[in-house]
């Protein structure tokens, strides 16, 4: 088969050729092609039922496929996340209608996780190929198919039991449950793949009602977006992209749900982002306050709440979460799978959840000083638990960490962390003085000061002219773009714009931005792709230094390089593909934050230029 994003190499596709569709509990992910090739059941965090994306031969996946055509094309239905994939032949036009039914707060939650296809025939008739081949447990647990006949087919494993219901006879056949037939024009063929429930029948009405409810419930939520800007599309599909990354049964929030998808073919930075990282999910509170979703801020606070509270003292807030607020997340590697195009080792689990990563506390403050400020006041209880995180990193901030980029060469005194070892205390202070919360204030104003001349004294290179990324080093670091963004440095503050300039003759490519030097220093392997968070940190960094037709003319680059429906992974490689996880929220809050501050730049600069006009 062929489509106009790419193709399949060795049996994968390129990352980008990808949609995602979600419930609100978990995603899957759908290739140009309209296979289902990742999708954990029931929710982000469980063990894969379809994983052909990291191995294609056991990894299990769900396709529909139509003969004779040449060509498919992808979209979303407007304002929604309902994916559309259309087969385009001479003879014959299909669409295959992709979605999952998510929580909707008219009606009770339901247990059941389910993903719902309907293949429609618009124009001739063609075969179409049905094959659903589950494999549990990342394809460790074997699996029974029973074919019920007339309603669809059940397979069965350790851990449950997936429900195909189907509008079409199935047979089994060799662990999967397949299908050929003929549609006409006007014809239609549905599939509702299930976790959990009962199998009965499935028709187009049901289906049809499932996707007016599916429609109405996202173009509701897109509503209450108050963002106005020139960049409406690109934010706007951002945002939808995090809502289905929040879990909303808990308010937490994944940074990707995916595992394993490399951030260089054939290399081993492979890694599980299917869990809660406080800075990834703290920078998305601010982006999706910023567009006014104010709902998801308060149930991520509540959940950042009971992180804090249950934080043994003399430990502080780790890096990261199960999505239920598991702390225990235990790295493992699968030996069974081979990994995307032979990209290994698989990993499940995370070890830097026992990294030490002091930068989180300056996130988490900052973005709870946002929302106490545009949102709803903060509790007394969430301000005492976050006074003992406080405690705790007033008396450990001066010790070397693993930094923000998770790096595994040992630790150091990572300018990033002492930089955000000053937010903590200066938001803190800012809610305190705002609130009249109880508070040692002259503590934190003195350990926020000695932060300050730490990153000053310590982490600018005068024979460089530039913050180095950790302390009486030389090499560059890309998070310190962020500086003006939290208040740090002014954007014109001379420091600040010869480390710019610095960066972009070391980490600038083409505008892409990499995260450090890739000197051998951070303990992993194998060189990575430019990294897409960065990339926009650059683009709000000179928008703010009043280079704002440079960083509109990157923006709109950054925006070429989203795949075919506006969707990012964690890093571009030298080509353009996609690399890393994907869909990824860091890049895609980054996004949000870029574009509502360029357009602001950008309708300053031109109100400016028209003044001088009138005045020349």
């Amino acid at each position: 088969m062929k489509h106009d994003t790419g193709g399949r190499t060795g049996d994968y596709l390129p990352i980008e050729d990808h949609g995602v569709i979600g419930d609100l509990h978990t995603v899957a992910l759908v290739g140009v092609d309209g296979t289902i090739d990742w999708c954990c059941l029931p929710r982000f965090d469980a063990p894969s039922v379809f994983g052909s994306l990291l191995d294609a031969g056991r990894g299990g996946a769900f396709s529909v496929r139509v003969r004779e055509v040449e060509r498919t094309k992808q979209m979303y239905l407007p304002d929604s996340n309902v994916l559309l994939t259309r087969f385009l032949g001479q003879r014959a036009v299909a669409e295959l209608y992709d979605f999952m039914v998510p929580d909707h707060p008219l009606y009770p939650p339901s247990d059941v996780r389910q993903i719902i296809r309907q293949v429609r025939m618009v124009r001739g008739s063609a075969v179409v190929e049905v094959s659903c081949r589950p494999a549990f447990d990342y394809a460790r647990a074997p699996h029974e198919v029973t074919v019920v006949e007339g309603v669809g087919a059940v397979f069965s494993g350790p851990a449950g039991a997936l429900v195909l219901r189907s509008s079409v006879p199935l047979r089994a056949e060799d662990g999967a449950a397949t299908a050929t037939v003929v549609l006409e024009q006007g014809q239609t063929l549905v599939l509702a793949a299930q976790w959990g429930g009962e199998i009965r029948p499935i028709d187009a009405e049901e289906a049809s009602r499932l996707l007016d409810d599916t429609l109405r419930y996202w173009d509701g939520w897109l509503r209450r977006s108050g963002y106005q800007g020139r960049y409406r599309e690109a934010v706007e599909r951002s945002a939808l992209v995090l809502k289905l990354l929040v879990h909303q049964p808990t308010g937490a929030l994944v940074a990707a749900p995916t595992t394993s998808l490399p951030e260089s073919l054939g290399g081993g930075r492979n890694w599980d982002y299917r869990y809660t990282w406080v800075r990834d999910a703290a920078f998305t509170l601010y982006a999706l306050m910023r567009l006014g979703f104010t709902e998801e801020a308060a149930a991520f606070t509540d959940w950042l709440h009971r992180r804090c509270v249950e934080a043994p003292p003399d430990t502080g807030l780790q890096v990261l979460y199960g999505i239920d607020g598991r702390p225990d997340l235990p790295e493992t590697i699968l030996e069974n799978l081979c990994g995307y195009r032979g990209s290994r080792p698989v990993r499940i689990g995370n070890a830097a959840s026992r990294q030490l990563q002091l930068d989180i506390h300056g996130e988490l403050m900052d973005s709870v000083y946002l929302y106490n400020k545009h949102g709803e006041p903060i509790s007394y209880e969430l301000w005492e638990a976050l006074s003992r995180q406080l405690d705790w990193l007033e008396k450990h901030w001066e010790e070397p960490d693993d930094g923000i980029w998770e790096t595994r060469g040992g630790r150091r005194r990572f300018t990033y962390s002492a930089l955000m070892t000053w937010v903590a205390f200066e938001r803190a202070m800012r809610i305190a003085r705002h609130r009249g919360m109880p508070a040692p204030v002259e503590r934190w104003r003195d350990t926020a000061a000695a932060a300050y001349r730490f990153v000053q004294d310590r982490c600018y290179a005068p024979d460089l002219g530039a913050y180095t990324q950790y302390a009486d080093g030389s090499t560059m670091d890309a998070s310190l773009l962020i500086m003006p963004l939290v208040k740090f440095a002014g954007p014109s503050d001379p420091r600040f714009l010869s480390t710019v300039r610095r960066l972009e003759g070391m980490l600038v490519s083409d505008s892409l931005v990499h995260r450090y030097e890739a000197d051998g220093t951070d303990g992993l392997p194998d060189r990575e792709g430019t990294f897409n968070l960065c990339s926009f940190w650059y683009v709000e960094a000179l928008a703010r230094a009043g280079r704002v037709g440079e960083a509109r003319y990157i923006f709109e680059k950054m925006i070429t390089h989203a795949n075919h429906l506006g969707l990012y992974a964690e890093e571009i490689g030298p080509a353009g593909e996609a690399l890393g996880n994907f869909p990824q929220a860091f890049t895609h809050l980054a996004l949000i934050s870029a574009a509502t501050n360029l357009d602001r730049a950008v309708t300053s600069h031109r109100a400016v230029s028209a003044r001088q006009c009138r005045t020349a």
